[in-house]
């Protein structure tokens, strides 16, 4: 008898505990993915694609953005790097959509090029925001840069000046689907062109970049052609010019960039470089970050935001 009372308490026992399995809250994993979703939700996720990070100038740009998400605990950055490849930079904005963010971010490598991936933003309803570079099409909330047009005009006027209104002029032109070396290219003509004494010789790209600066320099002088000027679309090429002309021995060259990177600076103050037209990378990207803010929190901004710019010389 007393065992068949152990038997029944027994199966009672099993069949309360099925019972309490059968009704338990979702696992603590479960738990963990809903509170995250629910933080995300609260919070703002902001998407940057940028154009290259082997250039110092962007990565300023970076890491100002960076610093203006990390004084909001809310704010989430994710940052991508294109690598000056229009391709890959379609690909990580895609995937950038894919997680949903709230607002994009775009430094374009190409202006033209990047028009589908801001339809693509424009199709997933996510505001898209562009800094420095800007996008041939699409729909943009906000534009961030200096006034590239300007800066090649500061340029133009630079040269003009240390010339004495005479002179040959090389021009090593930025990536040629990029607004930057459009507008640089714009501005300086627009003052160099109305100079009957000042002939631009050559005017090639170079990629943005210091081994192409080098290398196309190289080649242009080559054709032997007298030249008393350089304007490069940005500091990295011009750095590269730099080099090529003291290989070849040409020391009275006029040497500009754009930019104010720090080895261009030093070069100024060495005497290598003449002069550079400096933008404000860190406030192109804290700026980026600010108005990606305030457009996930529905406020309205304005269409083109203006960071102003400098000419560095070594006086």
């Amino acid at each position: 008898m007393f065992s068949k009372f152990k038997l029944s308490l027994l199966a009672f026992l099993v069949i309360g505990l099925l019972a309490a399995c059968s009704t338990e809250s979702p696992t603590s994993g479960d738990n963990e993915e809903s509170d995250s979703d629910s933080g995300s939700d609260d919070g703002i996720h902001i998407g940057m694609s940028v154009s290259t990070q082997n250039n110092p100038f962007f990565v300023t740009l970076k890491e100002g953005a960076e610093a203006k998400a990390e004084e909001d605990e809310n704010v989430e950055l994710t940052v991508v790097d294109a690598q000056n490849d229009s391709a890959q930079q379609l690909s990580s904005i895609e995937d950038l959509i894919q997680q949903d963010v709230d607002v994009l971010v775009v430094n374009p490598t190409d202006s033209e090029a990047v028009v589908s991936a801001v339809e693509a933003a424009n199709d997933a309803d996510i505001p898209v925001v562009t800094i420095d570079r800007s996008a041939d099409g699409g729909e943009v909330v906000a534009h961030v840069a200096s006034d590239n047009v300007v800066g090649g005009e500061m340029a133009g006027d630079y040269i003009v000046e240390q010339l004495g209104g005479e002179g040959n002029v090389v021009e090593l032109q930025g990536i040629p689907g990029s607004s930057a070396a459009r507008e640089r290219g714009e501005g300086f003509h627009n003052v160099v062109d109305e100079e009957d004494g000042i002939e631009v010789v050559a005017k090639q790209p170079a990629g943005f970049e210091r081994a192409e600066g080098l290398s196309v320099m190289e080649n242009i002088l080559q054709t032997g052609d007298e030249i008393d000027a350089v304007f490069a679309h940005n500091d990295e090429m011009a750095l590269g010019a730099v080099r090529a002309l003291e290989a070849a021995g040409k020391e009275d060259v006029t040497v500009v960039g754009f930019d104010a990177i720090d080895d261009a600076v030093e070069a100024i103050e060495n005497g290598e470089m003449d002069a550079t037209v400096k933008q404000q990378p860190t406030v192109i990207g804290e700026r980026g970050v600010e108005i990606a803010k305030k457009i996930a929190n529905g406020e309205e901004v304005e269409k083109s935001q203006s960071v102003e710019l400098e000419m560095i010389t070594a006086e």
